[in-house]
């Protein structure tokens, strides 16, 4: 099951609380302060793991509390500090505060780390209150308390293309025909209910990462249908691909639904560097369809099921991945 949203509550661990305390041993008649300080509470963690694919884990448990500080003792003896507890999320989780809305972070590298919930800091003991003429302080500090919230996580995936569609209009089957993953695949709409992901090797030494995103249909940018769902793994990638069944009846209104959706979404959305592919050309046999398409992007026809103009499809993909990374260079 495909998991792109929670809600998780965190807790991290309170302070330990400083020490009173003096030295005491045979002979010495007034030992001065060795009272320790509290240890500081565990925090909770974020890192980016690119393993993982989906939130799924965070389903089973909702709450995780790190442990407590332990207080100081005599002989100068800290407290020890609790645990951090670390918990991994794949690579393109936005992190945001469920009660204020507030982003707190974005992960988007291996290894990134995003501290959600800081541990309390440890009390100072009396020892840390001496001085040359207040000797024998019993002044001490309670630890104090670890931050608490309820955070949301929202996963959205990272590709370089995005497929675009109108239900059953050939995005699943390019993907398995271009990269090694293997969607569902059916003669029926709404085949696709998760993105699926799939790595395209280009040339010899050159590869790209390319999602099948489910089916677009009229008002996803007002929730139906799959809505946000969809949109949000969008965001991410890098260029676009809108794909457009070559026997539809009106493809010219059909490529203005697509971007309508995309812009209601998000007007950036509008602003990644895009083309169209023409798909399932090979119904059409020997005969030229006439197709009329009027647009600035770039429009090729291809058959991924006989594999017509597929290697040449990878060419205009890579040149666009190239046209996306001198835009994002410009900025």
């Amino acid at each position: 099951m495909f998991v792109d949203f929670v809600r998780i509550y965190v807790r991290a661990g309170n302070g330990g609380s400083g020490c009173v305390s003096f030295y005491r041993a045979k002979y010495i008649e007034k030992g001065g302060p060795d009272g320790g300080t509290g240890g500081g509470g565990g925090s909770i963690i974020l890192r980016g793991n690119k393993q993982l694919r989906t939130l799924r884990d965070y389903t089973y448990r909702r709450e995780y509390k790190a442990n407590r500080g332990q207080h100081g003792m005599g002989s100068n003896w800290d407290g020890k500090s609790g645990e951090d507890i670390l918990l991994e999320v794949p690579l393109g989780t936005l992190i945001r505060d469920a009660d204020s809305g507030q982003i707190l972070g974005d992960i988007t590298e291996e290894g990134q780390i995003l501290t959600v919930a800081k541990g309390g800091r440890g009390g100072r003991g009396n020892a840390c209150f001496a001085t040359s003429t207040h000797q024998a302080p019993r002044e001490w500090e309670v630890g104090k308390a670890g931050e608490e919230r309820n955070i949301e996580l929202e996963l959205k995936i990272i590709a370089d293309i995005g497929l675009v569609g109108k239900p059953n209009a050939g995005k699943s089957t390019l993907l398995s025909r271009l990269t090694a993953a293997k969607p569902k695949i059916a003669d029926y709409p709404f085949t696709t209910l998760e993105p699926n992901l799939g790595i395209v090797t280009h040339r010899e030494y050159q590869s790209f990462v390319m999602a099948d995103i489910p089916g677009l249909i009229e008002g996803a940018s007002k929730g139906k249908g799959l809505g946000h769902q969809f949109l949000r793994h969008i965001e991410r990638t890098r260029a676009l691909v809108y794909l457009i069944d070559s026997s539809d009846e009106n493809p010219a209104q059909t490529l203005k639904a697509l971007k309508l959706e995309l812009g209601r979404f998000s007007p950036m959305l509008l602003k990644k560097p895009a083309m169209v592919v023409l798909t399932k050309c090979d119904l059409w046999g020997d005969e030229n369809p006439q197709i009329k398409l009027r647009t600035r992007l770039k429009v090729m026809p291809i058959s991924a099921v006989s594999g017509w103009q597929l290697d040449q499809l990878k060419d205009r993909l890579f040149d666009l991945i190239e046209t996306a990374g001198q835009q994002e260079n410009d900025f």
